[in-house]
């Protein structure tokens, strides 16, 4: 997978809907909903943000990132797209998996960060 690459398209995406939400739904949601909204755009960035920096890293190095990109990129996906959807009227019952997501995205970073302190060669099994 090209981790940078995709981290970008996560960064496009998330300006996409930030300028959505200012622009297109600024007049169709109450305030409590644009902000979530502007929230699930917000944790999209912070995931591409990290995303692309793993594509940076792994361009580099020799250490294997996978499992840290699919689960920043699977938290991201589901933590944004559970908030948003619940943002222009989706089921509540989205909030009780988007702590699913947030906890991947948090999972993602240290794992990250682990690979980052175990260096290329390790024994750390990925």
């Amino acid at each position: 997978m090209n981790w940078l690459v995709v981290g970008l398209l996560m960064c496009a995406a998330s300006i996409g809907a930030g300028a959505f939400g200012a622009h297109g739904l600024r007049s169709a949601l109450d305030a409590e909903h644009l902000a979530l909204w502007e929230t699930a755009a917000r944790y999209l960035m912070y995931g591409g943000v990290v995303v692309s920096l793993l594509g940076v890293v792994g361009r580099v190095s020799t250490v294997d990132l996978r499992v840290a990109g699919w689960l920043l990129f699977t938290g991201a996906l589901i933590f944004s797209g559970t908030v948003a959807l619940i943002a222009v009227g989706g089921p509540r019952w989205l909030g009780a998996v988007t702590p699913v997501g947030g906890t991947l995205l948090i999972v993602g970073i240290l794992v990250f960060a682990w690979r980052m302190l175990q260096g290329p060669g390790s024994p750390a099994g990925f």
